[in-house]
């Protein structure tokens, strides 16, 4: 599937795709998985909640913020078939709703029509700028014979993804920068995984929500103080200075991100990276004062980004599952929301659930569904 983006659609993209291609830490190299696997040897991110009968039994399935052809046909057939017997398909955010592209944009601007010219150093500004009308200059170059064949040019995409980027508050202007690169702007126009399923259970008829709200995502980021977000857009264009003039090398990309989705690789401090949406700021070549300046960062998104939200996600997953235990849910949310120390899953088995991890060869008695048309949900 191919999908021409509008900048409503790119938006949506450019929030979801994985925006940490530098500066996390790995001793090796992933391991390969190109090549077709067998269903007993593809990935399993899904996990099942087991309810009494007749109850029906709900899913939680771990995505990545990837365009989704990237991964597919490497998730068994087992959770592709748990999103096809589920009546209901709820997500973080409702990305088919066009009041949530609205509100993300709107949570971006600066208030009082203010602009970043002069709101930072100059200095800053400047290499801001000067990297920016780099990119724009290379996004010609950059753009695949595909993207042109279905009418995604250069100008158009540029546009689409920075344009106006001068009122926007300078954390999301830091995520911007993080999504210009060559490989990301090779994979637009082509949905990622959330937004893929999102408009594959609307297409079916399910019934689709979100169990977070807008605010909800935008207000932690915009939560940072100014010090700490102009040491970060500082340092990530620092990284982006660094690779264009190659004295510096990506140690983490998303192809890296992907393979290990592709392979398995139930880490959570791979995936982390992918929910919390930031470059991972600590290196041991900081001065000391800087190093401090990223551990508080990276300690204020761990908090804000993964652990509250996993304990507002599963907080409004269990009340669903409770209102309504006759109906089955498919709960799709960022892998790194399932993995590791106070994760989703830990929470919602502190409360009782039986939830037990799926494997990709597992099978399970086909019910009967019905389904009613399109329905909006959410909390």
């Amino acid at each position: 599937m191919f999908c021409l983006p509008g900048f409503n659609w790119v938006l949506v993209s450019s929030l979801l795709h994985a925006v940490a291609p530098w500066g996390a830490q790995r001793a090796d190299g992933p391991k390969r998985c190109d090549q077709m696997k067998s269903q007993r040897e593809m990935n399993s991110f899904l996990w099942q909640v087991k309810r009494a009968p007749p109850h029906p039994p709900s899913y939680l399935f771990g995505t990545i913020h990837v365009p989704y052809d990237r991964v597919w046909d490497f998730i068994p057939d087992r959770s592709k078939q748990a999103f096809q017997k589920s009546q209901n398909v709820f997500f973080e955010l409702d990305l088919t709703n066009p009041l949530t592209i609205t509100k993300l944009s709107d949570c971006q601007l600066l208030p009082h029509g203010e602009n970043l010219q002069n709101l930072l150093p100059r200095d800053l500004f400047r290499r801001l700028k000067r990297h920016l009308d780099y990119v724009k200059h290379m996004m010609p170059h950059w753009i695949t014979a595909d993207q042109r064949g279905h009418g995604l040019y250069a100008d158009y995409l540029f546009n689409a993804i920075a344009g106006n980027w001068e009122r926007k508050r300078p954390i999301w202007v830091m995520l911007m920068v993080n999504s210009l690169t060559e490989r990301e702007v090779r994979s637009r126009g082509t949905p990622v995984l959330d937004l893929y399923l999102a408009q594959e259970a609307e297409r079916l008829g399910k019934t689709t929500g979100a169990v977070e709200r807008v605010e909800e995502q935008c207000h932690p980021l915009n939560g940072l103080n100014f010090s700490q977000v102009l040491f970060a857009l500082n340092q990530t264009l620092l990284l982006h200075e660094g690779v264009r003039a190659g004295s510096l090398q990506g140690s983490y990309t998303t192809e890296d991100l992907i393979t290990h989705y592709n392979c398995g690789d139930l880490s959570s401090i791979i995936f982390n990276h992918d929910t919390s949406q930031l470059t991972h700021f600590i290196n041991s070549s900081l001065p000391a004062h800087d190093r401090l300046t990223a551990q508080q960062i990276d300690s204020y998104f761990r908090h804000e980004l993964i652990y509250k939200r996993n304990e507002r996600m599963a907080r409004r997953v269990s009340a669903l599952l409770q209102r309504n235990p006759d109906k089955s849910y498919f709960f799709a949310f960022g892998a790194g929301h399932f993995l590791g120390n106070h994760s989703v899953l830990a929470i919602l088995r502190q409360e009782g659930y039986d939830i037990v991890h799926m494997l990709p060869d597992q099978q399970e008695p086909d019910t009967k569904r019905t389904y009613s048309g399109v329905q909006r949900g959410g909390l």
